[in-house]
């Protein structure tokens, strides 16, 4: 299967996407159809070998649009809106210019200049040109957007817009002859009314659009290459894997790579959202984007220009600003038989009108206002300009929310079911406690030190650097021997001691006694859930080390702030008992499931889920993923490349618990923008067409309602922007 960016051109109202959608749905060949009003994009999935570009391309300008490729990631985005948004402020201003005269004469009647052509006052006359000029020329797209589409039996929202203003110019160039009073200031005044509807709603879904946009501009164009030992900056797209660049102070680091040279400190706040530095020295990864602040530094380029942490971003937030919520559906489904159905109602109004009327004056009126009051656009912007700046505000916050149907799921959530280590917790041991028997503190940290800087053992790790916080001076040690899961064994090279660091079953071998106040110390460390480690020196035990994978500093505020969203918050471990309710307890959760087994995380999932609810799982991305698949949202916390971005339907770029309350609050405000938009969408049109119908609404108030209607909704969109 392939997969195809396209731009459409032409596209109105919610109806236009419907109907591109089918049209290209229909092609024999083609897997999935999504097009996007807010953007005017479509995706397009389908299978080389039954259909191509261009055959998409071609069925998509039969029924009366434009189309062309873009890239996946369209670099000329922005520039692309201001075009439309420019085109559109100059189709309202040449309107309003000629709208203005006619309108101003039709209220004031004196301004007639007496003087006559063919029995009429030069003055109509000019109401007449210059309405034309309006609905000709600057309402021409209306018109020539209806007369491509009914040569395909097919309309939009151009269409009510096209057929009541023609309506309104052609009455009353008949009445000008006729006697009867004319409404050229109603077709002038619809076309300048919407046009400036359009303006604004371009310039509100290029706000909407922004983050993209920013995103796309994150990246350098070009980068410092040593090649041959000589420096040359070159663009990006000529840089290989293997390629040595070099990043002064100050500049973006241009591709994904690893440091083999210097020390920087590196802004990361573009894929985290966090604006601390992240302190980096050689054999550690950067990724492209982010901004090397001090110090110099030579970079191993590991990954190409489309395979970088920024460019599968960008890629995640394209396609989840393409998605569509399951909400949506209705929307779609209204607005692609609603133009029909508004023309319909219209010939019933003017129908009825005139057999209780009789008169035509009195007809077409309240038909015309049916026509521009009906607005399709506000339905069909609703869903999209909610989740391209919903996901916009997510990416700059570090959270990648990957489609529509993630923001429904998130609002559904009963309860959060947390992964412990490396999640709740850092994942790495650290030193908590240190209990002396007989030496002082400094010299059990010294012997523990010295034998721990010898080991690769992760709890070895921890004291080691406890040590080095500590500045702690080490023993030069000899014949050093490491046991297997008990521990290490070395002796003073000074004093020809024997020195011990490790676990209980190390003690017992070499026959160091563990005295009833030590044992006291250890059931104390081990029911807090963290692990003693037992330092000897010759054949006595002089202290107990407790060392535990702490907690992280917002997971206790995470977790009680999703607990006032009224969820229930579990967590899953495979840690003993122990530490697992330990640290349960210490965070307030409210059930803990622990000594789970990896494989068992996805059944504990689904036996909550058989119970009613719908749960949510936070795990690392990668040996989380049966649980993150069965859960009913995914939440994948990482950094960097440790994150698997397939696996979770939200994707948190740093491990900070607090992006978890974060990323579901949002989802929330987002849902919540949708139903808001739908609802006052909905409700709009069941109200203005009715009161357009029984004569109630002047046809230029309509257009002003409808026009305002699309703007209505693409500004309360961007309230979401406001989101802290």
């Amino acid at each position: 299967m392939n997969t195809v960016n396209l731009k459409i051109t032409g596209m109105t109202c919610g109806s236009c996407a419907k109907l591109n959608e089918s049209a290209i749905l229909a092609i024999e060949g083609v897997k999935s159809a999504k097009v996007n009003i807010a953007n005017n994009k479509a995706q397009v999935e389908f299978n080389e070998k039954k259909t191509s570009v261009k055959e998409i391309i071609t069925t998509v300008e039969k029924i009366g649009y434009g189309a062309s490729e873009i890239a996946a990631m369209d670099h000329d985005m922005g520039e692309e809106n201001e075009k439309e948004t420019k085109i559109a402020r100059n189709r309202f201003l040449g309107a309003a210019l000629f709208t203005i005269p006619v309108f101003s004469a039709m209220v004031a009647p004196e301004l007639a200049t007496g003087i006559k052509w063919l029995g009429l006052d030069l003055i109509m006359w000019m109401h007449m040109v210059f309405t034309a000029i309006v609905v000709f020329v600057f309402g021409w797209h209306f018109h020539k957007s209806t007369a491509k589409k009914l040569m395909h039996l097919r309309s939009n929202m151009d269409s009510l817009v096209s057929l009541g203003t023609l309506s309104s110019f052609f009455y009353s160039f008949w009445a000008m002859f006729s006697g009867h009073p004319v409404y050229f200031e109603a077709a002038g005044a619809i076309i300048t009314l919407i046009n400036l509807g359009k303006w604004l709603e371009d310039i509100n879904k290029g706000k909407a659009s922004n983050a993209l946009k920013k995103l796309l501009e994150l990246g350098a164009k070009d980068a410092l290459v040593i090649r041959d030992g000589k420096e040359i900056k070159i663009p990006l797209e000529e840089i290989k894997i293997g390629d040595i660049l070099h990043v002064k102070a100050g500049e973006k680091i241009p591709l994904d790579g690893q440091i083999i040279s210097g020390e920087a400190s590196i802004d990361e706040s573009m894929l985290t959202g966090e604006s601390i530095p992240v302190d980096k020295k050689e054999g550690e990864e950067v990724f492209g984007a982010t901004i090397n602040l001090n110090g110099n530094i030579k970079v191993k380029v590991t990954k190409f220009q489309s395979d970088t942490i920024l460019s599968r971003i960008i890629a995640m937030v394209e396609d989840a600003q393409m998605s569509k919520a399951p909400i949506q559906k209705l929307a779609d489904t209204i607005s692609g038989i609603f133009v029909p159905i508004v023309m319909v109602i219209s010939i019933i109004t003017f129908v009825t009108w005139y057999l209780l009327s009789g008169s035509i004056e009195t007809s077409i009126l309240p038909a015309v206002a049916v026509l521009v009051i009906a607005c399709p656009c506000a339905l069909g912007l609703a869903t999209p300009t909610a989740i391209i700046v919903g996901t916009g505000v997510g990416a700059k916050n570090g959270i990648l929310i990957k489609n529509g149907e993630t923001l429904e799921k998130s609002n559904k959530i009963d309860i959060v079911v947390f992964d412990k280590t490396g999640t709740l917790t850092s994942g790495e041991p650290k030193v908590t406690d240190i209990v002396t028997f007989e030496f002082p503190k400094e010299r059990v940290v010294k012997i523990a030190t010295s034998l721990a800087s010898l080991s690769n053992h992760p709890l070895s790790k921890a004291i080691a650097k406890y040590g080095e916080d500590q500045k702690s001076d080490k023993a030069t040690l000899i014949n050093f021997k490491e046991i297997s899961g008990q521990g290490v064994i070395a002796e003073c090279k000074e004093h020809g001691t024997k020195i011990l660091l490790g676990n209980k079953k190390l003690m017992d071998k070499e026959n160091i006694r563990i005295d009833d106040s030590a044992l006291k110390e250890t059931l104390k460390l081990s029911n807090d859930g963290k692990t003693p480690i037992f330092v000897a020196h010759g054949d006595i035990l002089i202290g107990v080390i407790g060392l535990m994978d702490t907690v992280k500093e917002d997971s206790y505020e995470a977790v009680n702030k999703l607990k006032k969203l009224g969820i229930k918050i579990l967590m899953i471990t495979g840690d003993n008992e122990n530490t697992a309710q330990a640290i349960g307890k210490t965070l307030g959760i409210d059930k803990v499931l622990a000594e789970v087994l990896p494989e068992h995380k996805a059944s504990e999932i689904k036996k909550l889920q058989e119970s009613g609810k719908n749960v949510a799982f936070v795990g690392d991305g990668i040996n989380d993923a049966p649980a993150l698949a069965q859960a009913d949202l995914a939440i994948a916390l990482g950094t960097g490349t440790d994150i698997a971005m397939e696996t979770g339907n939200i994707i948190i770029m740093q491990g900070s618990p607090m992006k978890v309350f974060t990323a579901i609050k949002l989802s929330q405000r987002t849902f919540s923008t949708i139903k808001q938009n739908l609802f006052w969408a909905f409700v709009y049109n069941v109200i203005g067409i009715p009161i357009a119908a029984l004569g109630l609404l002047n046809p230029i108030l309509a257009s002003l309602a409808m026009s305002m209607s699309s703007v209505s909704v693409v500004t309360n969109s961007l309230r979401i922007k406001r989101f802290r």
